[in-house]
């Protein structure tokens, strides 16, 4: 079982002991080597620590360090060496005490030669059944890190579907290596739906891509702590312990457009603080429910939400440029909208603005002016109306803190 010899130390302060020892033992064919030798107890901690010696033979009284010193000091030192003691017939009381320290054995001097070699052969069986166990503890190590993210994906569905209570929760988590701490934001990804004009895709095909999702979500999670899966309906999650900002649903989106040429639908929500373990279930359902519903809107409003998303700095946009540039009516757009989307065009962009607004806030100690111009406001106070009658508060009454309110709902 163990292709390297154990270790072998031999610790008697007489010489023709320690030759005797040395020479009456093919220790080769016990799988064992001796490599050291010592002729008083210091010599021999010092040996066996510098060598990480796997057995001791140890002699009861030498100078300096006496046996049973010896062998506690090793044994905080070097907790999985084994003990031989050798001693005579008049130390054997004396003897008695390192039985009591975790010795293998002991031989009475003078040495017979094949007593010491039965208690070297069970030393040896203790040793290579040791070896085995950690051989298979290792080999099971490999194979649950090869499945762990298996494992990982089981985890996630069941927590997401509530079929996991708190104790089972928190025992996942730390089995698998993931924080203790509450989870922030979950995010779910939909694949879409094939479409007529799609060529179908084959199997092969359809999970390559999918892995190159999965590497674009991973890279836009970047550091922060996250755990990604995909769950039994296709769905990928991405469980964030760390917050992300809310549009990092948008830029999955865009990402997975821009270089897989595929149109995703992404969803993020963050738990609630407080919450318990056992809420994530209605944090999914609602994300569930938000991709599904956003796969039902038309290619136009789509196209019309990230225009909004796009070029909401701009502080010209209106209605009428925004259709021009849509190649529809104003009308016929801001009827689309309302219909599918439940808000104007004037609500939409207003919505987004804020969001941008309040991001700034909360991340910057830029002047309220120049907040204004990144969120697409060309002064101040039309800024600070329009944040008030969504918010409740001024933007500067918003960064002391004088209110906390939900961000605002948008697309």
């Amino acid at each position: 079982m163990n292709e390297t010899p154990y270790r072998v130390l031999i610790a008697d302060d007489e010489p023709i002991i320690r030759e005797g020892l040395r020479e009456s033992i093919d220790w080769a064919a016990l799988g064992m080597k001796v490599v050291g030798e010592a002729e008083d107890g210091e010599e021999a901690l010092e040996l066996a620590l510098d060598l990480e010696v796997q057995l001791a033979l140890v002699d009861m009284n030498m100078p300096f360090l006496n046996g049973i010193s010896l062998m506690r000091k090793l044994r905080e030192r070097l907790p999985d060496c084994r003990f031989v003691i050798i001693t005579g017939h008049d130390e054997f009381d004396y003897a008695r005490e390192g039985i009591r320290l975790g010795v293998e054995d002991y031989i009475l001097k003078p040495v017979n030669p094949e007593a010491l070699r039965g208690v070297l052969l069970r030393v040896k069986e203790s040793l290579d059944g040791e070896a085995r166990q950690a051989g298979y503890l290792k080999l099971a190590s490999e194979q649950i890190r090869r499945n762990i993210p298996m494992l990982q994906a089981r985890f996630g569905q069941e927590w997401a579907e509530g079929r996991l209570d708190r104790e089972e929760i928190g025992e996942r988590l730390a089995f698998l290596g993931l924080p203790a701490a509450p989870l922030v934001q979950l995010c779910v990804i939909r694949w879409p739906e094939p479409e007529a004009a799609q060529p179908i895709l084959k199997e092969s095909d359809r999970q390559l891509y999918w892995f190159a999702a999965e590497n674009i979500v991973s890279e836009l999670a970047g550091q922060r702590r996250h755990m990604l899966i995909r769950d039994s309906s296709g769905l990928l999650l991405l469980f964030l312990w760390d917050t992300a900002e809310q549009e990092i649903a948008e830029v999955i989106e865009r990402q997975v457009r821009r270089f897989l040429k595929l149109v995703v639908q992404a969803h993020i929500e963050s738990v609630p603080p407080g919450s318990d373990v056992e809420d994530l279930p209605d944090v999914y359902k609602r994300c569930r429910e938000a991709v599904y519903k956003d796969a039902q809107l038309s290619p136009l409003v789509r196209r019309a939400r990230e225009y909004i998303r796009d070029y909401y700095g701009d502080p010209e946009l209106t209605l009428e440029s925004f259709a021009r540039n849509l190649q529809v009516s104003p009308v016929y757009l801001s009827r689309v909208l309302k219909k599918e989307l439940g808000d104007s065009f004037v609500a939409l962009l207003t919505h987004t603005r804020i969001r941008k607004a309040i991001e700034l806030l909360n991340t910057t100690d830029l002047p309220i002016y120049e907040i204004a111009e990144q969120s697409g406001y060309d002064t101040q106070h039309y800024f600070s109306t329009a944040f008030k009658k969504v918010m409740g508060v001024s933007p500067n009454q918003y960064r002391r803190g004088a209110a906390f309110p939900e961000r605002p709902s948008g697309q």
